[in-house]
């Protein structure tokens, strides 16, 4: 039970965090929408800071287990269609997993507050995809499926228009669809111009 009102903690803070920001939040607030009194929260977590600390820490396991890091790398594709297949996979966790895409706002609302924030900020939206596709294209280079090119620039340059266009998304939702058929269309580009030939 204990666990589950912790989870139950957390779950909240990062709703309340994703739309106010940890300023505009509250200990008080935060307890009344679980349904329990301030004092129920601290039994649990001695303050916001530690509410803050602990949703960071489950924010980058989570984010680990379902999109994935340099530590916990998809397979490296087997041919230039898998890659596309394995971006847009990527690319809808990222957009429609709820607790991924709260994350990415909490994140974007403290990266200019909090130096953990700002660290996973960086890692979240630029080094640790780069470096996840550094190893994939280093892959796919030795499997001859795309020509030899530094692939930390080749992961640089396929990364940043994706990121950019899931930003997009978290701004105008409106235009998911258009971003992730952006996304797609990208990457077959992407594949066109680094992909050897006959690797389809």
């Amino acid at each position: 039970m204990a666990k589950d009102t912790k989870e139950r903690i957390l779950e909240a803070a990062l709703e309340m965090f994703s739309q106010n920001g940890y300023a505009g939040t509250n200990v008080r607030e935060l307890s009344a929408s679980l349904g329990l009194v301030k004092s129920g929260v601290y039994k649990h977590y001695e303050s916001k800071e530690a509410i803050w600390n602990a949703l960071l820490d489950q924010m980058i396991a989570y984010y680990a287990d379902h999109f994935g890091s340099a530590d916990h790398l998809p397979p490296v594709p087997d041919s230039l269609e898998a890659l596309t297949r394995l971006t847009m996979r990527m690319a809808n966790v990222t957009v429609h997993d709820e607790k991924i895409a709260m994350t990415r706002k909490v994140l974007t609302l403290e990266q200019f507050r909090d130096p953990r924030a700002r660290e996973l900020a960086t890692k979240h939206f630029l080094t640790g995809l780069t470096d996840m596709f550094t190893r994939i294209f280093t892959g796919m280079t030795e499997k001859g499926l795309l020509k030899k090119d530094d692939p930390a620039m080749l992961a640089f340059a396929y990364t940043a228009p994706i990121s950019a266009l899931i930003h997009l998304c978290d701004r105008e939702p409106e235009k998911t669809d258009e971003a992730m058929a952006q996304i797609e269309a990208f990457s077959r580009h992407f594949i066109k111009v680094y992909g050897e030939a006959g690797h389809e």
